[in-house]
């Protein structure tokens, strides 16, 4: 079962949301599960720029503390990406939440700073991915948000729908969304290898849930999938966005964005 096997939990807190121009701040690799022991990694950086007000809102890092506390942006990403290869180099999947943000954004810091690329540093050992965010949807596709401030996949809302705990003074840190990435992953694995008559009450009423496209798969066969829903999904929001935005367009690629151009 894909939820039992060695995993890698990532999240990075950045100085912003553009994966083309922003910078790491923390990050956090975590292996945990598949009978093996817990071994986090956090790491804080200078990223080398001011990090803005709303990004301090989110996770907490001011500028001044980034630039007295944090190591040089170009060991902290070489560091990052040489963790996430030997733990997936050694089996592990890679788990987190939106995860084409984490990867797309660490994979541009690389050529910032004219280091290797996780993808170069794995060569022909295969990267495969479980994001919460699609795996989520996939299964309970018609779940409203539950507030006009909190979205309907927001990793807080994955937490109360799989009736995980929520620490809003935690969260935010990466390791504390990381390892809520994984525990998400590991529940949404459990649901879908369970006869559904003993599902939790809010999951059997859901409307028309999805666990059992996710049942008996390994994790090569479960990357694959969502490498199509993901894309189904991002055309769905875009046709939403267009009923307002005609123009609106919405990245298809997953489990990262393509690199195309010079780094900012």
């Amino acid at each position: 079962m894909w939820h039992k096997d060695r995993l890698c939990a990532f999240d990075l807190e950045t100085t912003g949301v553009d994966v083309e121009a922003d910078r790491v701040v923390t990050a956090a690799v975590i292996g945990l599960g598949g009978g093996g022991q817990t071994e986090p990694y956090e790491w804080l950086a200078d990223p080398g720029i001011e990090i803005p007000a709303g990004a301090v809102a989110v996770h907490g890092i001011t500028t001044e503390h980034a630039r007295a506390k944090g190591e040089p942006a170009h060991d902290v990403v070489d560091q990052i990406a040489e963790s996430l290869a030997v733990r997936v180099g050694d089996g592990a999947a890679l788990v987190g939440h939106n995860v084409p943000y984490d990867l797309t954004l660490l994979d541009r810091e690389c050529r910032r700073y004219e280091l290797r690329t996780l993808h170069d540093r794995l060569g022909e050992t295969p990267l495969h991915v479980l994001d919460t965010r699609v795996l989520d949807t996939h299964v309970l596709p018609y779940r409203k948000r539950p507030s006009e401030t909190q979205g309907a996949r927001q990793l807080i809302t994955l937490a109360h729908v799989y009736a995980l705990p929520w620490d809003e003074d935690e969260a935010h840190g990466c390791s504390y969304d990381a390892l809520m990435s994984a525990r998400v992953v590991y529940r949404i694995g459990t649901l879908a290898h369970m006869p559904r008559e003993d599902w939790p009450e809010p999951i059997r009423t859901a409307r028309r849930p999805r666990f059992g496209a996710l049942e008996g798969l390994d994790v090569a066969e479960l990357h694959a999938l969502q490498v199509t829903w993901a894309a189904e999904q991002a055309a769905g929001l875009e046709k939403h966005f267009r009923k307002t935005d005609p123009a609106a367009v919405v990245d298809r690629s997953w489990p990262f964005r393509p690199w195309v151009g010079e780094a900012s």
